[in-house]
């Protein structure tokens, strides 16, 4: 569905909603946060898509996102191929590369931990993977508003075959978004109180 408002700044909208999930997130206590985070996880390692997966791709959270750090950890430990994203410079791409350990890691781009090209392997097939997919708030459908950079829209527009999840708190999550013909929604959102299956809704 595509929203046509007259006299409707997406732009603006975006951001305003940008900036008062991001506020909302560095004011969760921090006990608050850790709880919610592993309620977030047990649901998420207990899908059956998860289960059934051989390959998972993850970002790497920050301190204001959903944890994915026990998450890799625990992907690994299962014996999953586990991949996650390098930011192309100069440009919106990203390449996911396989990692074995955290210790693959290091900063770049915007500060967020990525995996180290020379000790790793760029992961090629993409279909049947389970994708965790980043995103500030998400809506019932499944559609979702990221940091604004366009890594991931294009990233999920080329590799449609993935079981996409979107992990995210109940307090950062609305009826509905604004959205393009374009955007793809995630099949599952996983809350630290429910698990929403989002495909009959978004077409899938």
């Amino acid at each position: 569905m595509v929203q046509k408002l007259i006299g409707f700044d997406i732009r603006e909208h975006k951001t305003e909603l940008r900036n008062k999930y991001k506020q909302l997130r560095r004011d969760m206590p921090g006990d608050v946060k850790r709880q919610r985070d592993e309620k977030i996880f047990s649901r998420l390692i207990g899908l059956d898509a998860y289960q059934a997966a051989k390959t998972v791709l993850t970002y790497v959270s920050t301190d204001i996102e959903v944890d994915t750090i026990k998450f890799i950890k625990h992907a690994l430990n299962d014996g999953k191929t586990v991949a996650v994203p390098r930011c192309v410079p100069n440009t919106r791409d990203m390449v996911f590369y396989i990692i074995r350990s955290l210790h693959d890691l290091e900063p770049g781009a915007f500060s967020v931990l990525e995996p180290i090209p020379k000790k790793c392997m760029k992961l090629k097939d993409f279909n049947g993977a389970f994708c965790i997919v980043p995103a500030l708030v998400y809506d019932r459908y499944g559609y979702r508003l990221g940091y604004g950079k366009g890594y991931y829209d294009r990233f999920l527009s080329a590799h449609k075959k993935m079981f996409r999840v979107g992990i995210g708190y109940c307090c950062c999550t609305v009826t509905e978004l604004v959205h393009g013909r374009f955007d793809v929604a995630v099949n599952t959102l996983v809350t630290e109180k429910y698990v929403k299956n989002c495909g009959k809704e978004n077409g899938d």
